[in-house]
């Protein structure tokens, strides 16, 4: 029978199967022989040296207690319109941030990653303020100066033609008081003429002016030689993060969902400030916190303070500190307002989670808040708009009271061991044949692609690499991935599973 396929995305399998039992009458030795004969068999194909050293790897095991250190940060700060997105794409030598005349235009990207001379770091281009003719002063101020808490180095943008104005003066207050590194930056000097323009700003008092000119790209490079020279090689912000010891839980969720009540109630005690104005907490704030007989380390990402001037800025910082407090954390547990509609912000917010590569525990908050008629609307919201993560498990516990909060801790560790697994390649190779078996790829233009090898390229989170003869299909990845959790029991990690098509060797020659 061949395979049904609902749309040209999904893949139907035809029938049902009896993998896992076959699996389980299969012993670790036959299982291994036949890995190793199907290893052997890539001797065929044509493997570049990349694949050599993953398949050397699987005779090791790699030390993920290492610690790892986090790039450094560099800010680029200044008012509206001085050219700071501009700059921003011309050190990542691509076109990301958005650019338009408009002053304040926002984005939901607000990090990147940025190489130079062969060193690592992330690149913050602090848009996303809304402008306001009242406080427009402040707002800058306020925003470059958040900015400027969770970076190394800052790059202070101002308008070469223009020169220094009030909002500028009122960045440079803040900035002397951090004392981090600063590069003030001479935006728009196009050509030697206009260098004169340039040294009027060293009455700002950060010494010498960097004339560039970021649409031409002129001067850019000697700017980052200087920066790189005060760069530190991992981020004082984010620092080393320590492998082993307590296990590392980021709580995100937007403002106002409960997530500094919850870490008070789990802790015990008030260690957080709590306030129904959404975006009390400012910094990150690391707990530990004894829950199930272990001790965890929470990190506490609720929003940063905000004025309703700054409403579209101070969400554009709390996804910065979200994403800080992912790299540094092993598990998110993601915190949804149950009596209130799923957003589109927090489908932004688990996306974050999945992309950082974390494992995933979904708390909906204020439980005793929800009736049943909102829990009927609830579940169709779910299988809506959250379907795409039906495999992390859900808690539903009230922060306030501190109903349910012990069913966190087995949601915590079922999702870490999943994180944490690796399956032996030998199962996993036999795994891979008998779903094949079961349910071969649909046939593609007369071929039809084979898997030729598998393995775990790493775990935290889980990564699967196959080899094959042809491309396979995103639906048939997809139902591989599914089938995996349902047989190895992946429950609360993403897992990924890439391919690496490969010809036999001699066939073009």
């Amino acid at each position: 029978m061949s395979e049904k396929r609902t749309s040209e995305d999904d893949y139907i399998p035809a029938s049902d199967d009896d993998i896992v039992e076959r699996l389980g009458a299969l012993s670790d030795e036959e299982a291994e022989q036949r890995a190793q004969a199907l290893r052997a068999g890539l001797a065929d194909y044509d493997l570049d040296e990349e694949d050599a050293a993953l398949l050397a790897g699987l005779d090791t095991d790699l030390d993920e207690d290492s610690d790892i250190g986090i790039p450094p940060v560099l800010a680029v700060i200044g008012r509206p319109n001085v050219g700071k997105s501009t700059l921003v794409n011309r050190i990542l030598g691509r076109r990301e941030a958005v650019v338009e005349d408009v002053p304040g235009v926002t984005r939901d990207r607000v990090s990147y990653n940025a190489e130079w001379d062969g060193r690592d770091f992330s690149l913050v281009d602090t848009g996303g303020w809304e402008h306001d003719a009242k406080g427009i002063h402040a707002s800058v101020a306020e925003q470059a100066e958040i900015a400027a808490d969770v970076s190394d180095v800052i790059l202070f943008v101002v308008d070469s033609h223009v020169g220094a104005t009030a909002t500028d003066e009122a960045v440079v207050k803040m900035l002397r008081r951090k004392g981090k590194p600063v590069f003030l930056v001479a935006n728009k000097v196009d050509d030697f003429n206009q260098e004169a323009e340039a040294a009027s700003l060293w009455g700002l008092g950060f010494g010498q002016p960097w004339p560039v000119s970021a649409l031409h790209g002129r001067g850019t490079a000697d700017l980052l030689d200087a920066v790189m020279e005060k760069m530190p090689e991992f981020s004082a912000f984010g620092g080393v993060i320590p492998r082993g010891g307590p296990r590392r839980i980021a709580l995100i969720g937007r403002p106002n969902v409960g997530k500094s009540s919850l870490l008070n109630k789990l802790a015990g005690s008030e260690r957080v400030v709590v306030d129904d104005f959404a975006g009390t907490t400012r910094d990150p704030v690391d707990e530990l916190v004894e829950l199930g007989g272990n001790v965890w380390r929470f990190v506490d990402t609720a929003g940063i303070r905000r004025r309703q001037h700054m409403a579209v800025g101070s969400d554009y910082y709390a996804s910065l500190r979200t994403q800080a407090a992912l790299e540094k954390a092993e598990v998110a547990v993601i915190l949804l307002a149950a009596d209130e509609v799923v957003s589109e912000q927090d489908v932004r917010i688990i996306q974050l989670a999945i992309e950082a590569g974390r494992a995933l525990v979904v708390v909906f908050n204020k439980w005793d808040n929800v009736d049943a008629d909102r829990r009927l609307y609830l579940e169709k919201e779910i299988e809506r708009d959250l379907a795409h993560i039906d495999w992390a498990p859900r808690v539903n516990i009230s922060a306030l009271t501190g109903w349910h909060k012990d069913k966190l801790v087995p949601a915590l560790n079922t999702a870490l061991d999943s994180w944490d697994k690796r399956i032996p390649t030998g199962k996993l190779n036999a795994f891979l044949g008998e779903l094949v078996a079961a349910h071969p790829h649909p046939v593609r233009g007369g071929k039809q692609p084979r898997i030729l090898f598998g393995t775990q390229a790493s775990s935290r989170p889980p990564r699967f690499v196959l080899f094959t003869t042809g491309f396979l299909d995103p639906g048939y990845r997809r139902y591989i991935a599914r089938r995996l959790r349902e047989t190895f029991g992946f429950e609360g990690t993403p897992i990924e599973v890439s391919m690496r098509i490969r010809e036999r060797r001699g066939r073009n020659r």
